[in-house]
């Protein structure tokens, strides 16, 4: 599996990415956008290796909307055709730590009964957003339940749960790009990367 050891991420450093227009702050490139996209059609044919072809896929909004928006694509090419719905789920709001308090803002509307569910999420941290949707799939009978994060930051884990499908382990650092912001700032950069603190 792909990994973002600090080594990685210092011979990443060079490049560097800065929106002069609006003053805004450098960025560190930890993965480029041809790594993710490879990374995602490994991940897509892993899954459709071993899920169901009518998977409902259940996207958590709004980190994960750029990433679920690719992997449906490349999951698509690998001949699956799930079904999709979005939940929204907050920790954080313009916070850059967890509340540790998860609250459903959005909620789906396909019936999970009998059926098998992936969720997808941007980030695998404490772990308390995935076990909170997994147990809410769980309790409302969903056949089973499997989860696929793009970053798994292992080391912030305080919840018991590891996802069945990561795009890449990363250390603890705040990323941002690919979906991913910070106080809403920076979702539309096409890599994942870091802001610079010097």
């Amino acid at each position: 599996m792909p990994s973002a050891s600090m080594s990685g991420w210092t011979k990443n450093k060079r490049k560097r990415k800065r929106n002069m227009k609006n003053n805004l702050p450098e960025i560190d490139v930890v993965f480029d956008a041809d790594t993710i996209a490879k990374r995602i059609e490994t991940l897509a044919a892993e899954i459709a290796d071993k899920l169901p072809e009518d998977l409902l896929i259940v996207v958590v909004l709004r980190g994960s909307f750029v990433f679920a928006a690719d992997l449906l694509r490349a999951l698509d090419r690998a001949g699956m055709r799930p079904r999709v719905d979005f939940i929204t789920l907050s920790s954080y709001g313009t916070r850059t730590e967890s509340s540790g308090t998860v609250e459903l803002t959005r909620d789906i509307s396909e019936d999970v009964k009998g059926r098998s569910v992936m969720i997808v999420d941007d980030i695998l941290d404490s772990g308390r957003t995935l076990a909170f949707a997994t147990d809410l799939m769980t309790a409302r009978g969903a056949d089973s339940v499997h989860t696929c994060v793009l970053l798994d930051k292992h080391e912030k884990r305080e919840v018991s749960i590891e996802a069945d499908y990561v795009g890449f382990p990363v250390d603890d650092l705040f990323v941002v790009g690919y979906g991913i912001d910070m106080a809403h700032l920076f979702r539309s950069l096409p890599f994942i990367g870091v802001v610079r603190q010097d």
